[in-house]
């Protein structure tokens, strides 16, 4: 009796999934004959969280819509309960980034104890939360970090140029956001310019911006336990 009712939820669950899936193909059809241009190229349709409502995904951006492809709506998804915006989250694990491809020799290397986790992030000398996220990280070891020096506020490209024109530009960078001690003029070529188109293309619109070994990337500041269990979770392949 129970292995008949454990196959006929299985089959009731097959028969959902390939629904949904006949649903989402046809939505998605619907979209690229019409509204293409109005939305850009759709390249996913899947099932939301809210049953009838569906996710679209056209490049860097996430729509949803109903069955019929009726309605668009363009917004954040929120899970109320679990306090957690949805969509960012979702938009974190879809427009992941290739660590592997990520131009690091535009960034400042620092290895902390055996280096055996990764993590890269863009920040900014004059960025108040990019400090305190340098506090932090005084309490993670055992990781590769790659500082891709981000001028955004007034006044920060000329402490960039300093940095990058230190001799030591690791000691230059903790001296400033640890100990508010500013680096010795220096003039040298600074890639500054290909940092700042770097992330506009990875859609970096404030600092910090974490990016881990998985390529997921994190908007903001986290504490130390934060980062410890991102490292830990995200460097896994």
């Amino acid at each position: 009796m129970f292995k008949t009712l454990l196959l006929l939820l299985l089959s009731v669950s097959l028969a959902h999934a390939a629904e949904t899936d006949k649903t989402a193909a046809a939505i998605k059809d619907t979209l690229l004959k019409n509204y293409a241009q109005l939305i850009g190229p759709v390249d996913q349709v899947n099932q939301s969280p809210i049953p009838g409502l569906y996710e679209v995904v056209t490049g860097d951006h996430i729509f949803y819509t109903d069955k019929k492809a009726q309605y668009l709506i363009d917004g954040n998804m929120f899970d109320l309960k679990g306090r957690q915006n949805l969509t960012e989250a979702r938009a974190r694990q879809l427009f992941a980034v290739d660590f592997s491809k990520l131009p690091l020799d535009l960034a400042v290397k620092k290895v902390k104890g055996n280096g055996s986790r990764k993590m890269a992030y863009f920040t900014d000398p004059n960025c108040g939360y990019c400090k305190k996220l340098e506090q932090e990280l005084q309490n993670v070891t055992d990781v590769t970090l790659y500082l891709f020096l981000y001028p955004m506020f007034e006044g920060s490209a000329e402490k960039v140029q300093n940095i990058w024109c230190s001799d030591d530009k690791i000691k230059a960078w903790d001296n400033l956001m640890l100990n508010n001690v500013s680096p010795a003029a220096g003039k040298c070529d600074v890639p500054s310019n290909q940092v700042l188109a770097l992330g506009k293309k990875l859609r970096v619109n404030g600092t910090p911006a974490l990016v881990f070994a998985n390529g997921v990337i994190n908007p903001g500041y986290m504490p130390a336990d934060a980062l410890n269990k991102a490292l830990n979770d995200n460097n896994k392949k």
